[in-house]
């Protein structure tokens, strides 16, 4: 398994609630096709909201994967990287394939986030996130750093000083 940035992580959890949402309970798959279809229209004319987790779910169903190794490799780092890269590593065919191309060459460095974010989606058992649960971040922690080691106190001098009985 290997480790992604954690937003990358929280972006592809979100992606999953979105389209849970969007399936509903009990799931209607007309709702779903009929928003993908609303979002790869956009998407292919060039407009489309600027969003990685709309970008996402408008690629999820429709994007392919030459290179998994490389790409959970650009999944260490979530700003910056190298969209040129990350879009040799994948396409997208039939109508799709406009919408691909206008989101790659609009918004190059959203369309890596989200390219990226529909892999791990599609792809949960190849990564891992670091755990920074309460719980994880708070195991061996003896809660001992609540001073400053260099401050051991109030010396007893000051301590006279506001004492009220004159000691």
């Amino acid at each position: 398994m290997r480790k992604v940035h954690p937003e990358f992580a929280y972006q592809s959890r979100e992606l999953g609630g979105q389209i849970d949402g969007i399936l509903g309970d009990p799931p209607n798959r007309k709702n779903y096709d009929m928003m993908l279809g609303a979002l790869v229209s956009e998407y292919a004319s060039g407009g489309g909201i600027e969003d990685v987790n709309m970008m996402s779910f408008a690629l999820v169903d429709h994007i392919t994967f030459s290179n998994p190794k490389g790409l959970l490799a650009e999944a260490g780092e979530y700003e910056g990287g190298s969209p040129e890269k990350v879009f040799a590593m994948a396409a997208c065919e039939g109508d799709a394939e406009a919408m691909y191309n206008a989101m790659t060459e609009n918004h190059p460095d959203l369309a890596r986030q989200a390219i990226i974010t529909a892999f791990l989606f599609k792809h949960p058992r190849l990564w891992d996130e670091d755990d920074e649960s309460l719980e994880q971040l708070s195991r061996d922690d003896d809660g001992d750093d609540r001073y400053d080691d260099e401050d051991e106190g109030v010396t007893d001098d000051f301590a006279q000083m506001f004492d009220k009985e004159g000691d």
